[in-house]
C-alpha cells in the first residue's frame, strides 16, 4: 500500500476558492474522479476530484478553509501496483496499466479547471470606429456542451465588464460567463437548456468606440444555437433536466407536492446533487436545504425521497385537494395557508417596480425557513453599559492621542462578553444535527451588517482568541468589505452564535430571527439612560442601559436557561472585569 498525497489541480485564474462543502469522510473508500470538496468563488462553484482510488487516510481541509492550485487536500492510500504478490505475468501487463495511470490521475484538471475572465473579442483595427461586438464564449477549460441553467440578463439591459450573462453547468462545476465590455445587450441566442463549447457567439452587445462584429448581423448570433440544435438526443435529454427546474419529472419520480409550482430559478445545490436528484426524479424546487445558506445536499435529497415514499408529501398533497379547504389555499412547510393574493395595484395609483437584489432572494429564503421551521422564543433584559461606555470612550481618545486608525466599538466588547456567556452555557454554542447536538468547541462569531444589496453576516472568526482591540479591528474590516460586495464564502461560514445590533439607527427591542443551524441570536437595540434605583443611595440615578434580545430555538434551550444567558451577559456589560473569573 502507498499514502498519495491529493492536490488541488488547475481551477483556471483563480488564486484562491472557499471550501463550501466537504463530501467525503477519513475512512471512505475512494473511486477515481469521485468529487471531495466543493469550493466556490464569486462567480463559480465546481467540485475537486479524486486523481487516484483507495482509502481517505487524511482530509486536510474543512469548511471556510481557502485553497488554490496545487495545495494538498487529502492523502488516500492507493494499492502498490509494484507489490511482490503480483502474478509472474504481471510484468507484461505493467506497462499498460501504467500507461493508463498518467491519463486518470490527470483528469481533473480538466474537469475541474474554471476560467471567469471573458475572452477577449477579436483584435479591432485601429480606425475602427464602430459600437457593436460579438459576445463570445470565454475559456472554460475543457469542458464541451456544456448547459445554459440560469440567464441572469436580457436584450435591452445595460451591462458593466465582467458582469455576469448566465450561468453554465458541466457535471462537476457550475459557472458565471460574464461580459467581454461594458454597454447594453443588443441581441441573445441562447436560452434555458442551450449548450455552448468555448468560442460559441452567444449575442451581440453595443459598447463605444469597439470593433465591428465580424460578421453580419443576421449570421452573429447563430453559432451559440446550433449545438444545441444538433446534439443527439439523449445529450439533450440529460442536459433539459439541470436546465431549469420547470422540466416535467420522469414517469418513475416518487410522489411529491403539486401544490408547489416550479419557480424555473436555479435550486442551490451542487452539480452532483443536481445529478443525484435527476437521477432519483426529485423535483430540487421542493428540497429544503439544510446546508450552508440553505445549500441542498445528498442528505436532503435522499431524505425527500424517504419522506415521499412514506407518504408524507403525498398526504399533504391530498389534504391541500381536499374539498372542505379553500379553493385559494396553498401548502407551505406544512401548514395550510391561503394562497398569496393576487393585486393589481396600477389601478389604485402610479407604481415603479424593482427587482429584489440578489442578497435579498437568498437571505429572504432563508430567513423564511428558519421563520417556519425553528421555534422561536425571545427573551429581553437591559445591561448597564455605562461604566463599559465611559471606558470605551476614554480608550478612542488614548487611541486617537496615539494616532491609532482603530475605535473600539460596543460591538467589540459584546462578542467578548457573548464568548465568556458560550463558555458559561455550552448548549448555545451548539446545533441540531437530527436527534443529535453537536457541541463546538471552536467560537466564531456572525454580525449583521446593513449593505445598500441588503443584509448579510460575516462571520469572525476565534473570537475567544482574540483581544477586544483585535475585534474591532477586524469587524471594521468585514464590515467594509461587506458593504464594498468583496464578501468571499468562507467571509461568511462557520458561525456559531450571530448578533444583529440596531443600536446605531433605534428601537427598544425587536426579534431577531435565529440563523440555522445555529440555535441562538442576540439582537442589540440603542441604549438609552433610565433612572435605575440605587439601593445604597436610596434614590434613583440615571444610567445608560442596553436592551438585549435574545432569540432562541425552543427545541434546543428552555426558557430558563435564556434567561440566565441574558443575565449573565449583562452582568458581564455591567462590571467587565467578570470576563476574567
Amino acid at each position: 500500500m502507498a499514502l498519495t498525497e491529493i492536490k488541488v489541480p488547475d481551477i483556471g485564474d483563480f488564486d484562491s476558492v472557499g471550501v463550501i462543502e466537504v463530501l467525503v469522510n477519513v475512512g471512505d473508500t475512494i473511486k477515481v474522479e469521485q468529487s471531495l470538496i466543493t469550493v466556490e468563488s464569486d462567480k463559480a462553484s465546481m467540485e475537486i476530484p479524486s486523481s487516484h482510488a483507495g482509502v481517505l487516510k487524511e482530509l486536510r481541509v474543512k469548511l471556510g478553509d481557502q485553497v488554490a492550485q496545487g495545495g494538498v487536500i487529502a492523502v488516500i492510500e492507493t494499492a502498490d501496483t509494484a507489490a511482490a504478490s503480483a502474478p509472474a505475468a504481471a510484468p507484461a501487463q505493467a506497462p499498460a496499466a501504467e500507461a493508463v495511470a498518467p491519463s486518470a490521475a490527470a483528469a481533473p484538471v480538466s474537469d475541474t479547471k474554471q476560467t471567469e475572465t471573458a475572452a477577449a473579442p477579436a483584435p479591432a483595427a485601429p480606425a475602427a470606429a464602430a459600437s457593436s461586438i460579438n459576445i463570445q464564449i470565454p475559456d472554460i477549460g475543457d469542458f464541451k456542451d456544456v448547459a445554459v441553467i440560469e440567464m441572469l440578463v436580457k436584450v435591452g439591459d445595460v451591462v458593466t465588464a465582467e458582469q455576469s450573462l448566465f450561468t453554465v453547468e458541466s457535471d462537476k462545476a457550475s459557472m458565471e460567463i460574464p461580459s467581454p465590455a461594458a454597454g447594453t445587450i443588443t441581441a441573445l441566442s441562447i436560452k434555458l437548456g442551450d449548450v455552448i463549447n468555448v468560442g460559441d457567439v452567444v449575442g451581440t452587445m453595443s459598447v463605444q468606440g469597439a470593433a465591428p462584429a465580424a460578421s453580419a448581423p443576421a449570421a452573429a448570433v447563430a453559432p451559440a444555437a446550433a449545438p444545441a440544435a444538433s446534439a443527439p438526443a439523449a445529450a439533450t435529454a440529460s442536459a433539459a433536466p439541470a436546465a431549469t427546474t420547470a422540466v416535467a419529472a420522469p414517469a418513475a419520480a416518487p410522489a411529491h407536492n403539486p401544490t408547489v409550482a416550479p419557480s424555473g430559478k436555479l435550486p442551490h445545490a451542487s452539480p452532483s446533487v443536481r445529478k443525484f436528484a435527476r437521477e432519483l426524479g426529485v423535483p430540487l424546487e421542493e428540497v429544503q436545504g439544510s446546508g450552508q445558506k440553505g445549500r441542498i445536499t445528498s442528505e436532503d435529497v435522499m431524505g425527500f425521497t424517504k419522506s415521499v415514499m412514506a407518504g408524507a408529501v403525498q398526504t399533504l398533497a391530498q389534504a391541500a385537494k381536499a374539498p372542505a379547504k379553500s379553493a385559494g389555499a396553498g401548502n407551505v412547510g406544512g401548514l395550510e395557508v391561503l394562497a398569496w393574493p393576487k393585486v393589481d395595484f396600477a389601478k389604485f395609483g402610479p407604481v415603479e417596480r424593482k427587482d429584489l437584489s440578489r442578497i435579498k432572494k437568498i437571505s429572504g429564503a432563508n430567513l423564511h425557513r428558519n421563520w417556519v421551521m425553528i421555534p422561536h422564543v425571545t427573551n429581553n433584559d437591559l445591561a448597564d453599559i455605562t461604566d463599559l461606555e465611559a471606558f470605551r470612550v476614554s480608550t478612542n481618545a488614548e487611541n486617537a492621542k496615539a494616532k491609532s486608525d482603530v475605535k473600539v466599538t460596543m460591538l467589540a466588547f459584546v462578542i467578548k462578553a457573548v464568548v465568556a456567556a458560550l463558555k458559561k452555557f455550552p448548549e448555545f454554542n451548539a446545533s441540531l444535527d437530527g436527534d443529535t447536538l453537536v457541541y463546538k468547541q471552536y467560537f466564531n462569531i456572525g454580525f449583521a451588517a446593513d449593505t445598500p444589496n441588503g443584509l448579510v453576516v460575516p462571520v469572525l472568526k476565534d473570537a475567544d482568541k482574540k483581544g477586544v482591540v483585535q475585534i474591532a479591528q477586524e469587524t471594521g474590516e468585514l464590515a467594509k468589505k461587506a458593504r464594498d460586495g468583496k464578501l468571499g464564502p468562507a467571509d461568511m461560514s462557520g458561525g456559531c452564535f450571530s448578533i444583529s445590533s440596531l443600536g446605531g439607527i433605534g428601537g427598544t427591542n425587536f426579534t431577531p430571527i435565529v440563523n440555522a443551524p445555529e440555535v441562538a441570536i442576540l439582537g442589540l437595540s440603542r441604549g438609552a439612560m433610565q433612572p435605575v434605583w440605587n439601593e445604597e443611595k436610596e434614590k434613583f440615578v440615571p444610567r445608560l442601559m442596553l436592551p438585549l434580545s435574545l432569540s432562541y430555538d425552543h427545541r434546543v434551550i428552555d426558557g430558563a436557561s435564556a434567561a440566565r444567558f441574558n443575565a449573565y451577559l449583562g452582568a458581564v456589560l455591567a462590571d467587565y472585569r467578570r470576563i476574567l473569573l
